[in-house]
């Protein structure tokens, strides 16, 4: 496996790294053989989150022992210092090790303020200084917060939503880092499953010698496929590059990066959780998605006054409507009502 290093850090990562989202849905016992294939084919760098429900207990399990091999980031959706510090405790217990290499703000809604003393910043900070995590990262679907992370020095890491449906403007932070020598770290290379064709995808990031894609990887066959691709990396020639450029015009428009520009909605619509439902319900547990409060919330699409303030806004001239009621229409087929009321059943 090809190594590449990650900005600052010094890291020697694989360039084909292992997003551990998907593995939510993976029982243990095959998980925890994914994952150990992946290491044995020599990925050492995985990617997870505190939110992820059980991924954390899932790396613990494949990589007790083997501490020394990998290199693992994850994530902490806290707003303060103390919180953040409770969510580092719980993840280093479910990954049976005493510290994290990368430790990373989780798409916080705003860039924290360095001089805060209680902010989550203020938190990964004494964290490193007790060696529980070696660096720290930033996250983020804003294109506007990422860059003001990136700048603010803060950092040691950025991950932000990088595709071949990437707009010229999301590229351009690839050479911002690799000015700012900021590792950074691809989110959805994939676009959540929107894009089919993983050699065009595979062969685009290896223009980037700076970018790292984590893959989100549930099933042995797609871990396959990416150590296929990395024996024998494909070329970007003219047929890879039509197939990109197909994508882009037929899939462009359906791709929301959960920015929430498009916020606030009169309608109270969770628009950009809606957007990306159908996505969210083949990727991660989607049972989660099919209580009684998500439907209701799902429902909301139907309340929509049409004021077309969402469509305005959004910076990728989605249209916003289009997508929502695609959603809702995807959501219904995906959970009928009496799908819905037996897993509220199942919760008393």
């Amino acid at each position: 496996m090809e190594r590449v290093r990650l900005g600052r850090t010094g890291l020697m990562v694989t360039r084909t790294a292992f997003g551990v989202l998907p593995l939510q849905r993976t029982p243990l016992p095959e998980a925890v053989r994914i994952l150990r294939r992946a290491l044995d084919a020599g990925i050492n760098f995985y990617d997870t989150a505190r939110a992820y429900t059980d991924s954390e207990e899932k790396l613990g399990a494949a990589f007790d022992g083997l501490r020394d091999r990998v290199v693992i980031a994850t994530k902490s959706g806290a707003t303060t210092r103390a919180a953040l510090l409770r969510d580092l405790e719980t993840s280093l217990h479910n990954l049976r090790t005493d510290h994290v290499d990368v430790l990373q703000l989780h798409n916080p809604a705003t860039v924290p303020d360095p001089t805060d003393a209680e902010s989550a910043l203020a938190g990964a900070r004494q964290a490193q200084r007790e060696g529980k995590t070696r660096f720290i990262g930033f996250t983020n679907h804003s294109l506007e917060r990422a860059c003001v992370a990136a700048d603010s020095g803060a950092y040691d890491t950025l991950q932000f939503p990088l595709t071949t449906l990437a707009d010229p403007r999301d590229l351009e932070l690839i050479g911002r880092c690799q000015r700012l020598d900021l590792g950074l770290i691809a989110m959805k290379p994939l676009s959540g499953g929107l894009l089919t064709n993983v050699r065009a995808v595979f062969a685009f990031f290896r223009q980037y010698p700076n970018v790292v894609p984590i893959w989100g990887i549930q099933r042995m066959s797609e871990l396959e496929e990416f150590v296929a691709l990395e024996a024998a990396p494909p070329v970007l020639d003219q047929t890879l590059r039509a197939r990109i450029e197909q994508d882009r015009r037929e899939l462009s428009k359906a791709f929301c990066r959960a920015c929430g520009y498009c916020l606030p909605c009169p309608a109270e619509i969770p628009i950009p959780m809606v957007a990306r439902m159908p996505l969210l319900l083949r990727r991660m547990p989607y049972q989660q998605f099919m209580t009684a409060e998500w439907r209701e919330k799902i429902n909301r699409v139907r309340a929509c006054i049409n004021c077309g303030a969402c469509r305005k806004r959004c910076p990728y001239q989605l249209d916003t409507p289009a997508l929502l009621r695609a959603a809702l229409a995807d959501y219904e087929s995906f959970c009928p009502p009496a799908t819905t009321h037996a897993v509220e059943q199942d919760k008393t």
